[in-house]
């Protein structure tokens, strides 16, 4: 690692590993809408929108002692888009419960616990790799592994799609299952984002 001259603000690793630990929340959140009644999500959607604000809160915290701190441990810009990115990840989670329950929907298509089992373990991974940043110790397996989750949730969606359009669901209902499915993929996408920057900070920081 670069040898560094100048203290660094280190809070900024906590706040990075509370983000984590709150995604990895809403996706056992997700993972709890698949198995759940209909007359039980409203409920599970309030808690996924309680993580969301906490996500949210996080979010300002990192950007308040970003912009309160004269030394950050690495570039400002990959710090916001590191933040921005976790961020990203708990709005479309949020999004796609929210939605379960604002359209109604009685029965997800087969092959969604696929996706959200992809999201669940790459939240695991991000929470287990954020702590890391302190050292930049045993990170490359993370975003390697991410990214190929990135791949096989790219797989599943195309596969959901097809089903969608099979002709099985009426066209109102394929609209809604579309966009549900379609912002649990944005969530596998801005999990990449996050392991991209990761990497980014690590080429940086070598």
């Amino acid at each position: 690692m670069r040898f560094r001259l100048t203290p660094r603000e280190t809070s900024f690793y906590d706040m990075f590993a509370a983000s984590a630990d709150n995604i990895v929340t809403g996706s056992k959140l997700l993972m709890e809408l698949l198995g759940a009644d209909a007359s039980d999500r409203a409920e599970i959607a309030e808690r996924m929108r309680a993580a969301e604000h906490a996500g949210d809160d996080a979010t300002h915290a990192i950007f308040h002692q970003l912009n309160s701190s004269f030394i950050t441990p690495f570039d400002r810009e990959d710090i916001y888009n590191l933040a921005s990115s976790l961020d990203d990840i708990m709005d479309f989670m949020e999004e796609a419960v929210d939605l379960v329950v604002l359209y109604n929907v009685e029965e997800l298509p087969k092959g969604v616990e696929q996706q959200i089992e992809v999201l669940a373990r790459a939240a695991d991974l991000t929470a287990e790799a954020m702590p890391n940043l302190r050292t930049m110790d045993n990170l490359t397996e993370y975003w390697i592994e991410v990214n190929r989750l990135e791949n096989q949730a790219d797989q599943i969606h195309r596969k959901l799609l097809a089903y969608l359009f099979s002709g099985k669901y009426e066209a109102i209902e394929v609209l809604k299952l579309k966009q549900i499915v379609d912002v649990l993929e944005e969530a596998a996408d801005a999990f990449e984002h996050v392991a991209n920057t990761v990497e980014t900070i690590a080429v940086k920081e070598s």
